[in-house]
């Protein structure tokens, strides 16, 4: 593969500065929590589909030599569509917590009930690629295809298309060009780099950044140091939670994303954690649950104007 050096977005490391905007969210509360349940099952690697790979499950290293269909991994990722899918709607149901769902197309089209679900529930959709592909080895048409695709896919599975993107764990040094191109998207979730959405420049105009993160993400229980209990995570989020109440008491709203997959978090002792994790933010009324989608609309309505962000 070419190596990209010089290509993409620049880089920004001082982005509002010591001083962000002083912003307080809907109702009054200090901290916006976006919920994000991330749904790939049925859309990764694997031979049986005709891929020249298998994609790893995550819980260990071990996979099977090239070349042979990895039939454990396969049924770790049924797992999160047959099962745990279903455990994480049953708990945001039981609590009334609506989340953003950051989906493959494919994934969706191949398990019909999720997606009559994802239709009704009330629960915002993040778009999350065509696939589970490693969208970096692409190349710019490629990656073009796949885009084009994905959302043709979206629109006819759920009479809607995706207005906000985040890409499997890496973009390219494309992707926001290509997004900026599709035309339709409000917002990208890429970037990991603030506590508070902000503006880039794009061509005739800006893109709005709704910043994702990797730090209360439920992949931690397959790194070490990480969380070794459920606990630990929600001890990680409420943690997380009290410092942002307090600074934004003082320095203005923050926002905070907290990331969840149906074939890790739909075991049962880690929906225990997303449980736990629930109740910490539900307790909290400086708090308040809002889909990726409202917080989008929200900050544009701020700022309705190019030049008028800080």
């Amino acid at each position: 593969m070419k190596l990209q050096h010089r290509h993409g977005p620049p880089r920004d490391f001082v982005g509002y500065g010591r001083r962000p905007p002083q912003i307080i969210w809907p109702d009054g509360r200090l901290v916006a929590v976006n919920l994000v349940v991330c749904y790939e099952e049925g859309s990764e690697y694997s031979l049986f589909e005709g891929d020249s790979h298998s994609d790893g499950w995550g819980e260990y290293p071990l996979a099977a030599p090239a070349g042979i269909r990895d039939l454990g991994t396969e049924t770790h990722f049924e797992y999160g569509s047959r099962v745990g899918i279903w455990r994480i709607a049953r708990l945001l149901e039981r609590h009334g917590v609506h989340a953003t769902i950051s989906s493959c197309a494919e994934a969706l089209r191949r398990n019909p009930e999720v997606t009559a679900w994802l239709r009704q529930s009330g629960h915002d959709l993040l778009g999350h690629g065509l696939r589970w592909t490693e969208q970096w080895t692409l190349s710019r048409d490629e990656e073009r295809d796949h885009l084009q695709r994905a959302v043709a896919l979206f629109i006819e599975l759920l009479g809607e298309r995706p207005i906000g993107w985040n890409s499997r764990s890496f973009p390219s040094v494309n992707t926001r060009d290509l997004l900026i191109e599709e035309g339709g998207f409000l917002y990208e979730s890429d970037p990991c780099n603030d506590d508070l959405p902000y503006f880039v420049p794009a061509q005739d105009g800006r893109l709005l950044i709704v910043p994702y993160s990797k730090t209360l993400n439920d992949s931690r229980y397959l790194v070490s140091p990480g969380y070794v209990t459920p606990k630990d995570f929600v001890d990680n989020v409420e943690a997380y939670l009290d410092f942002l109440i307090k600074e934004a008491r003082e320095e203005g709203g923050r926002m905070m994303t907290i990331a969840v997959h149906a074939r890790w978090t739909g075991q049962p002792n880690r929906a225990a954690a997303l449980e736990g994790i629930i109740e910490t933010v539900l307790s909290r009324p400086q708090a308040v649950f809002m889909r990726r989608n409202d917080i989008a609309r929200f900050w544009l309505s701020l700022f309705p104007a190019e030049g008028e962000a800080p």
